[in-house]
């Protein structure tokens, strides 16, 4: 059975926007008839299990049910299981290169700003070695692409067409790469339709390229508007109240319904008056006042 999913990163208490995104999610995967799925993108060092336990209290305590759990960090023999496939297919390779080195490299002429140039990508066995010794450090993989760019259909953008470059999928300290536990885990969960905010639309190119690598289908996008302070930046503990202790239940259902035109105070009530074609393209600048 298909799914939606929402995926939060357990390393700070979940502010309104995320309670707005995990809930459009929900919406999107109950309105048609979807599993929901909550995951806890726990692989990162810098996540805490108390915050992750936290964020599922206040998910549930807004009215966000789910059908399943799942913690990415109990999970790591099925990345390593889709890294070895790539590498059985000769499609990684071992790369050196500190941020630096790939702010300061020289590129082709053609290729896209942000794009990895490709330092690493033909070195030969004595090349690595040296690089190997030179840096000290344990090589990340890249994945080995053909394409430069890829296109993406998003159900609230259209067509977006983004950079493919030759992307980390693990990194130096042996943490899967975020692109690749994403797309690992989605297909392993059924999940084929992701909504998020669209701050994570221009990952969407690399992912559903690696989707296509791995054999799986492209999942259905829906980037939805991020929530922004009043100076047009990220929510942040500096603009006061933000999380669901500190606006309250009540409040924070009413302000999230408000920001996209609806009168319901209850997530079954928003689910009646959902409709993605409707919903709001631009940021919702929040003001805890």
């Amino acid at each position: 059975m298909t799914a939606g999913r929402f995926a939060p990163s357990p390393s700070a208490d979940l502010h309104i926007g995320n309670l707005r995104t995990a809930i459009l999610a929900w919406l999107f995967a109950r309105s048609t008839g979807r599993r929901f799925v909550m995951r806890v993108d726990d692989l990162d060092d810098r996540t805490f299990a108390d915050v992750g336990r936290r964020q599922l209290s206040d998910l549930a305590t807004i009215g966000v049910t789910w059908d399943v759990v799942e913690w990415q960090s109990e999970h790591r023999s099925r990345y390593d299981a889709a890294i070895a496939g790539l590498k059985g297919r000769d499609l990684l390779y071992e790369c050196y290169c500190s941020r630096r080195d790939i702010a300061q490299a020289p590129r082709a002429p053609h290729a896209p700003q942000g794009a990895y140039p490709g330092t690493c990508r033909d070195l030969t066995d004595d090349e690595r070695a040296t690089r190997r010794a030179e840096t000290g450090r344990p090589p990340a993989l890249r994945l080995r692409t053909d394409a430069i760019v890829h296109t993406v259909h998003d159900v609230l953008h259209g067509d977006y067409t983004g950079i493919v470059d030759d992307f980390v999928v693990r990194r130096g300290d042996g943490v899967p790469a975020y692109n690749l536990a994403v797309v690992v885990d989605d297909a392993a969960q059924g999940v084929d339709q992701v909504v998020r905010g669209d701050d994570l639309l221009p990952s969407s190119p690399r992912q559903a390229y690696l989707a296509r690598m791995l054999g799986y289908a492209e999942p259905v996008y829906a980037h939805v508007a991020l929530v922004l302070n009043a100076d047009g930046a990220r929510l942040a503990k500096r603009d006061g109240a933000v999380t669901l202790a500190e606006i309250g239940v009540p409040r924070a259902l009413a302000q999230i319904s408000e920001s996209l035109g609806w009168r319901a105070r209850d997530v079954e009530g928003m689910l009646a008056e959902f409709d993605p074609a409707a919903l709001p393209r631009t940021p919702w600048i929040y003001r805890p006042d």
